[in-house]
């Protein structure tokens, strides 16, 4: 699977792992959408995890964990993903050159905080950030990246992107490169996306863990509803806060993969041949909205605009939890 770095054609992405991945499986022959990517992949979930802390603050995802994707894709498409990690820098760096070297494209973990080319305010200590290198400047020696949450590809010098991928805490990437050691091939997808709902409506209704899918969101409800609303807010509203950051700022979040799930089960809809799942779509784009509306209710308590209210914010949650739960509900029933 010889390449060219002029052969890579970088495309903007709503979230970094299903970006990175289209790109991998368009680059090497079969065209995948990101949205198919996210859903084929089963990645769309929930989960309230407080025994992990980010920033002190317990774990809250809306998707799977970092490489669900990249390993999910795996049997539908028929593709063979190699990954790895390193002890040293040096080795990881010189890993990278050589497979750069062969004409790969190569994904990588990175933290966002040392990836110079983020504008200030967009950089924080998140260390499962995904990006696609597919080259090297002969002259300067900078890697040619394709980042999906940027319009354009990127430029990183060799020092600045060794940090982003050897940085330490929570989720360290450790060096994690990944790239395809076969070539995709197009699923049989009749059966490929009904197989990958059902995934994904066990992981939101029938988990056997109460912390994650829907009894995962009424846990937090009930979390919500137990912090104090009078006294010193501080610590109050930055719980709050962090909910909505890891909804909105980290990996898409709440919202934007339930908008990338509907976008995904339109595209199903006409290759599975199940009109009935782009119906589903429309209410899954309403769910989203609810997710929006939640953020904005919460944003506008911790600046002050509105009373700092838990039970309201309780109220919400258990609301999206409910329509959450008769959504796939209803998608279990349309791929019987």
């Amino acid at each position: 699977m010889q390449d060219t770095p002029n052969t890579f054609s970088h495309q903007h992405a709503s979230h970094c792992e299903s970006g990175v991945m289209s790109a991998i499986v368009r680059h090497y022959g079969l065209p995948l959408s990101e949205p198919m990517a996210l859903g084929l992949s089963s990645a769309v979930s929930f989960a309230y995890l407080p025994f992990i802390k980010l920033g002190g603050l317990p774990l809250v995802a809306y998707r799977m964990p970092p490489r669900a994707i990249i390993r999910g894709l795996q049997k539908p498409l028929g593709i063979r993903m190699r990954t790895e990690t390193f002890r040293s820098t040096e080795r990881g760096e010189a890993r990278l050159n050589s497979l750069l070297d062969e004409g790969k494209v190569v994904g990588l973990q990175t933290s966002v905080f040392w990836l110079p080319y983020f504008p200030d305010d967009m950089r924080f200590h998140f260390n499962a950030h995904n990006v696609l290198a597919y080259g090297r400047d002969s002259a300067s020696g900078e890697y040619l990246l394709s980042d999906p949450v940027f319009e354009e590809p990127v430029r990183c010098a060799p020092a600045d992107l060794a940090r982003a991928r050897f940085a330490r805490g929570v989720l360290a990437p450790k060096g994690l490169l990944y790239y395809p050691e076969t070539r995709p091939s197009e699923p049989d997808w009749r059966k490929a996306i009904p197989a990958a709902i059902r995934k994904t409506v066990r992981i939101m209704l029938r988990a056997p863990i109460p912390l994650i899918g829907i009894r995962g969101m009424e846990r937090v409800a009930r979390a919500v509803e137990r912090l104090p609303a009078t006294g010193d807010l501080q610590k109050s509203k930055l719980f709050v806060g962090h909910l909505v950051r890891m909804q909105e700022e980290i990996g898409t979040g709440g919202g934007g993969f339930r908008y990338m799930y509907a976008s995904f089960l339109e595209e199903a809809a006409s290759l599975a041949a199940r009109p009935a799942l782009a119906e589903l779509a429309g209410e899954l784009v309403e769910i989203g909205d609810g997710w929006r509306e939640f953020a904005l209710a919460t944003a506008r308590m911790i600046r002050d605009r509105d009373p700092f209210d838990p039970a309201r914010l309780a109220a919400l949650l258990r609301q999206q939890a409910a329509r959450e739960k008769t959504f796939f509900g209803s998608l279990d029933r349309a791929i019987q």
